[in-house]
């Protein structure tokens, strides 16, 4: 057995260690580069490593494999690859439009060696067949998807090449990186100016746009990008999206209002485009917008019927619209709606390092910062920095380089005050919000605590509210546009792989148009079960479940069933040093090959269940605790251990204990006093899970560069540095606290 290990191990090392021959003049020569890639692309295909990726990803291995086969410029063959990758990525065709630039490329370069034609001419050629063969829906982002970044992959390149000076060979590793930005540079470069230019003729026979600066009554300068079908000649209902994310995205938003034959009308916040106005998110969309809805409403193209749409900001925004209704409005879609001073910049009161990295996305120009933003090494390294430094979470901007008055006004406000609470309707404003309302949001949704907070006040306080829900295993980009075969590695049910523009549009149909309400909204709540492959419709969010079950701070091994009240009421106490930022990852073992992340977290493991049960909801509950210090950050994880022995997340939870109660007002603790904290704003789920499996329950401190470090002072957490952490944290954990778990039967 020994030796079988050993030579596995010896099998493995070989393979890292195996180096391609690349000449040491192809960094510095185009030509011998030119030359070298397709060969060095070849011989990576056969690779036992490419090929074994097959087996645990077949989208990754289409992705990689249609890449390097157009790096061998075996053009045929990429495209039936990439064709599969579509098919893997999502149902229904619709990812059919899904890198298309690569096919134009390869199409082309068919084309081109058949008709011994120029390149260019093979390009038009190219274009245009592929064009017509695409529906409305699929053409309207081929103008973004052609829109690459050739500075920064050109970039990207000599920085991968740069590493292979003085070399003349490769490992696999590097091999795989260099076909990628290659391929990339070589596409984008090559295709770029006049698939953009083909893309706008095509877009002027179809489409009637139009940019203009609104002014609004306060004197503030907005641009708005309309956009029409030229055939459509009559009066439209506009749909309206408020979009801060300036840039290709308006016309695309546009196009596809016009495609589904509205009239499509983008504006830009303050500060976007030709705006010169102060840019400060979220905080002027509420009095804007009504403006713009005033303006819209009365254009010739207008048949005086408005509807809004759009995701994430673009969700807030129409939450924003109705705190002052403009009879024109007549229906809003807000999908993946963010709840600002809910879910973002902070979630259950605990401030996320992620908000200064969107806040110099939006403002650093005018249109939006993508090679900032998506300098995923530039800020890991911030907050890294910051973490480690254990300065206070105030002087994150300035550890960044670059102080922002926006990040520092946002941590002034730690509480649900009314800073925030003027942005969109609060308590009784939600009483005159009467038009009809459709929300979307998913399971893996980053703002599902926000999306649903509004669906809950509104339904809280207007018992007539006209508001359906729609919720299904998508994330934060498929509960706005389409279900992904694939969410998190794991296929969803083909029943959940829906278009969620289709339904979007069907819903405005509905009421703008006198249309046939959408089939899937056969009650007030609609939601797919996970591994079942079908849909639930209940009347409320508390009828998702039809009872509960809780789970105490208990094990198993040392108890008959977690699910019972302990006999005896005892502590777990939990030990967290604030001042560790050297803390090595903790992990308990499930199986062989898995094992779930423990750190800063207590371990609690179920029976095995005897049958099958639906968890379907979200977990709520109360933790009995006792620190020594007036304040922590709780950090909560449910999972499944499925009989395969794979772990699957099924919810999370973080709050800040001071703000359980109420996240308006802060309420320190006792140090030494046992305190309850309630469990609200958890994540919502919705799976069938399989006799066999166990549930999993860690409990614990959150902890890490990402969040907020909260020292337990009692003064502004943002304020806090590691000088203020003192003794350890000590928490007693007892065993009548219990996560209650929905279930339906």
């Amino acid at each position: 057995m020994k030796i079988k290990i050993l030579l596995a191990l010896i099998f493995v090392n070989l393979i890292q260690a195996q180096k391609f021959y690349f000449p040491k003049t192809a960094v510095t020569d185009s030509a011998v580069l030119d030359k070298q890639m397709p060969l060095l692309a070849s011989k990576l295909i056969t690779q036992p490593q490419f090929m074994k990726l097959e087996k645990t990803s077949k989208l990754a291995f289409s992705d990689n494999l249609l890449r390097l086969q157009m790096v061998a410029r075996d053009y045929k063959k990429s495209i039936a690859t990439l064709s599969a990758y579509r098919n893997e990525f999502a149902d229904h065709n619709m990812a059919g439009n899904k890198f298309i630039a690569y096919e134009f490329y390869s199409m082309a370069k068919l084309i081109e060696a058949k008709e011994k034609i120029s390149f260019h001419d093979a390009l038009e050629k190219a274009f245009n067949k592929k064009y017509e063969s695409l529906s409305d829906k699929l053409i309207t982002k081929i103008g973004i998807a052609v829109d690459g970044d050739v500075a920064g992959s050109r970039k990207l390149l000599k920085k991968t090449l740069d590493k292979q000076k003085d070399k003349d060979s490769i490992d696999y590793g590097s091999a795989l990186a260099l076909c990628k930005s290659y391929l990339n540079y070589k596409i984008f470069s090559g295709i770029k100016p006049q698939i953009t230019y083909l893309v706008e003729k095509k877009d002027q026979e179809k489409f009637i746009t139009e940019i203009k600066d609104l002014k609004t009554k306060n004197g503030n300068t907005l641009t708005i990008t309309i956009v029409r079908k030229r055939e459509n000649t009559a009066p439209l209902p506009v749909i309206l999206t408020n979009n801060i994310y300036a840039g290709p995205f308006d016309a695309y938003f546009g196009k596809r209002a016009a495609v589904y034959n509205y009239v499509g009308a983008v504006v830009n916040t303050r500060g976007k485009r030709n705006s010169n106005d102060e840019n400060n998110p979220f905080e002027h969309e509420s009095q804007d917008i009504y403006d713009v809805i005033d303006w819209v409403s009365k254009q010739p193209w207008s048949n005086g019927k408005v509807g809004m749409i759009g995701g994430s900001y673009l969700g807030f925004s129409q939450w924003a619209a109705v705190k002052k209704l403009h009879p024109a409005l007549k229906t809003i879609v807000p999908q993946v709606a963010v709840g600002i001073g809910i879910d973002y910049p902070a979630q259950n009161n605990i401030f996320m390092s992620y908000m200064l990295q969107w806040i110099n996305y939006v403002t650093n120009n005018k249109l939006t910062d993508e090679a900032d933003f998506n300098n995923a090494t530039k800020w890991d390294s911030i907050n890294t920095a910051w973490y480690k430094s254990g300065k206070s979470f105030r002087s994150l901007d300035t550890i960044s380089g670059k102080p922002n008055k926006i990040f520092q006004r946002w941590l002034d406000h730690p509480g649900y005050d009314e800073y925030w609470q003027k942005m969109v309707p609060y308590k009784e404003d939600f009483a005159n919000i009467n038009i009809p309302i459709l929300t979307t949001t998913g399971y893996y949704d980053d703002d599902q605590i926000g999306a649903l907070s509004y669906f809950k006040a509104h339904h809280q306080y207007n018992k007539n509210a006209n508001h359906y829900l729609v919720m299904g295993p998508y994330d934060h980009g498929g509960a706005q546009s389409f279900g992904y075969t694939y969410v998190n590695g794991r296929a969803i049910d083909p029943a959940a792989r829906i278009s969620i523009d289709d339904l979007a549009f069907s819903w405005f149909d509905y009421i703008l148009k006198n249309g046939k309400k959408p089939d899937l909204l056969k009650d007030k709540i609609n939601f797919q079960v996970m591994n079942t492959n079908a849909w639930k419709h209940v009347p409320t969010l508390e009828q998702m479940h039809t009872s509960t079950i809780k789970f105490y701070l208990q094990d198993h091994k040392n108890a008959p069933s977690v699910f019972n009240l302990p006999a005896q009421k005892s502590f777990v106490k939990q030990t967290v040093d604030l001042k560790n930022r050297d803390q090595k990852d903790l992990y308990h073992q499930i199986s062989k090959t898995d094992s779930i992340k423990t750190t800063n977290s207590v371990y609690f493991e179920s029976e095995v269940l005897d049958k099958d049960i639906v968890i379907s909801g979200n977990m709520a509950g109360f933790f009995n605790v006792s620190i020594n210090k007036k304040d922590f950050d709780t950090d909560t994880y449910l999972y499944q251990i499925q009989p395969d022995g794979k772990p699957f997340l099924l919810s999370t939870h973080i709050v800040r204990a001071s703000y359980a109660k109420n996240n308006a007002v802060r309420q320190l603790l006792e140090p030494g006093k046992m305190e309850q904290i309630p469990i609200k704003n958890s994540i919502f789920i919705s799976k069938k899970i399989e006799k066999g499996s166990k549930l999993v329950l860690l409990v614990g401190v959150n902890k890490n560069p990402s969040w907020q470090i909260n020292y337990g002072t009692g003064k502004d957490v943002s304020d806090e540095t590691i000088k203020d952490s003192g003794e350890p944290l000590e928490i007693k954990w007892y065993n009548d606290s219990y996560v209650e778990i929905p279930i339906y039967q």
